[in-house]
């Protein structure tokens, strides 16, 4: 325990030391969860060592990055290449097979709510990826969902200053309500659906 502390800190300490590009890096590659490295810059905030809405921006580049690459994984290496070299990248299969289920049932939207639900939002583009869906709508998707998500946390670690490390628990108040919401609106988005197809079919 005591040498993950200390890998995390020394992780922690590159990304101050980076700045802004630290937080989009860290994003990008998510080598440790997004929530830790925003709430971190949160953190920075609060020293007034960053601005909060230049903050916001390169938590939000740096989530695109990260979508775009499992979107670009998904679209030209396909399954196969997820099956042969996804545990290099910690994908694994259960989680992968589980977005192509959400995303075969209810389409482009889970690219958006996706990101509201652990572990779906690292896997989501990975299917959108897969049956080319367009980049252009992909990426206003993927801006939509991450722009609120860097906002809060960041937030939420400018508020905590030299405790940010406790959020998780000031986070779950406001991210199970937000699980909740992208759960029904993906139930609202598949019932809409099934009705227009019923209206046209009549």
């Amino acid at each position: 325990m005591d040498t993950l502390h200390e890998w995390l800190s020394q992780l922690l300490s590159w990304i101050e030391s980076l700045g802004y590009f630290g937080i989009i890096i860290g994003l990008a590659i998510e080598v440790i969860p997004s929530e830790v490295v925003l709430a971190y810059g949160g953190y920075l905030v609060s020293k007034g060592d960053i601005n909060f809405w230049v903050a916001v921006l390169c938590g939000t580049i740096g989530a695109i990055l990260q979508q775009w690459l499992l979107y670009a994984i998904g679209r030209y290496g396909g399954r196969p290449f997820l099956d042969k070299f996804g545990k290099f990248l910690h994908l694994k299969p259960k989680h992968i097979d589980l977005a192509e289920k959400w995303f075969d049932k209810y389409g482009p939207i889970i690219v958006f709510t996706g990101r509201f639900v652990p572990v779906m939002r690292q896997v989501v583009s990975i299917p959108a990826g897969i049956a080319r869906m367009n980049l252009t709508k992909f990426t206003i998707l993927t801006v939509a969902a991450s722009l609120p998500w860097s906002i809060l946390f960041i937030w939420l670690g400018k508020t905590l200053g030299s405790q940010w490390e406790n959020i998780d628990e000031k986070a779950a108040p406001y991210v199970q309500p937000a699980i909740l919401i992208a759960l029904a609106l993906l139930v609202v988005y598949f019932m809409y659906q099934f009705i227009r197809r019923r209206s046209k079919s009549v």
